[in-house]
Formats: structure tokens, sequence, C-alpha cells
């Protein structure tokens, strides 16, 4: 019994002396990827690109949506000298042109977010290998984003740990001074 007392002790002890070395190893980060990202300048560029892609899809929507509300309205003014096929036929024909609408819509809308994902890919890349460049080079062990779902991620972080500003220096942009990441 005391040699199990005597074996347990020593390997808590051990054990102990494991997470010591651990804690005293681990080095966490913490950073504005949002800020990071907003800096870019590659981003003026892609704002410009998404907006023209956003208007050309607008205007691609209120041409048909025009286009159908005359085709309604031209129905409106005709109904009552249409026979009762006739009109059948014509709101069948409406409803099919309306659900068409509706569809490039929904179309349009999964069509801008892939444009929006593809403009951005490249930039979301190029600060990711910063981050983790920036990570191995300083011995960070765990590196959180500053936010998430608009809530801080860490309770506590040491305010010498200035990583954003550190990839934003390896990626060669200069945080301007009203900004405070």
């Amino acid at each position: 019994m005391m040699k199990v007392k005597v074996i347990l002790s020593a390997i808590a002890l051990i054990c102990v002396g494991f997470v010591a070395q651990a804690q005293q190893d681990i080095k966490i980060g913490y950073t504005n990827v949002e800020l990071i990202m907003d800096l870019m300048p590659e981003m003026e560029q892609i704002g410009a690109d998404i907006q023209d892609y956003q208007a050309q899809l607008q205007t691609n929507i209120q041409t048909k949506a025009q286009t159908f509300e005359r085709q309604v309205q031209a129905y409106q003014q005709a109904a009552q000298t249409m026979t009762e096929d006739a009109r059948a036929a014509k709101e069948a024909e409406l409803r099919k042109l309306q659900q068409e609408l509706q569809k490039f819509e929904q179309d349009a809308q999964v069509s801008y977010q892939r444009k929006l994902q593809e403009l951005l890919e490249p930039v979301q890349q190029k600060v990711f290998n910063a981050i983790n460049s920036v990570a191995a080079e300083n011995n960070y062990t765990h590196v959180f984003s500053e936010t998430a779902g608009n809530a801080p991620i860490l309770l506590y972080t040491r305010d010498d740990d200035k990583f954003t500003e550190l990839v934003l220096a390896k990626l060669g942009i200069q945080i301007p001074a009203q900004q405070n990441p």
C-alpha cells in the first residue's frame, strides 16, 4: 500500500512538472482580422469591383421586373375582352414569369456572394499566411481573433502582445493614428 502511494506521488510530481513546463511554453496572441482586411490596399479595388457587379445585377433584375410589370398591365387592360381560356392561359404565363423573376433574384444573390468570396479569397489567404508567419516567427502557440460575432473570444491578454501590429508590419501596412486595434 505504501509503494502505491509513493508511485502515485511520483507520477503526480512528474505530471505537475510537465504541466508547469507546458504552461511556460504557451504564448497566446490576439488579432483583429477585420481591421487587417480593411487596411489591405486591395480592399479598395475589391469594394469598387463588387459595387459594379452589384449594380449590373440590379440593372438586370430591374429590366426583368419592368418587363414583367408591363406584361401584367397589358393583361389587366385586355382581361375583360379575353375569353376564359385565353385569360387562364395568360395568367398561367404570368405566374410562370413571376416565378422566373423570383428565381433570377435568388440566383443574383447567390452570384453576388460567390463573386464577393472570389474577390476576397486571395486577400484572406494573404492575411492568414502573414498571421501564420508572424505566429511562427514570434513563437506564438495560439492566436485568436479579437472578435467572433462581435463578442471578444479572450477575456484577458497582455497589452504587450500586439499581434495585429506585427501582422500589419509583415504586410508592409502602417496603421492609421486614429485606429486602435
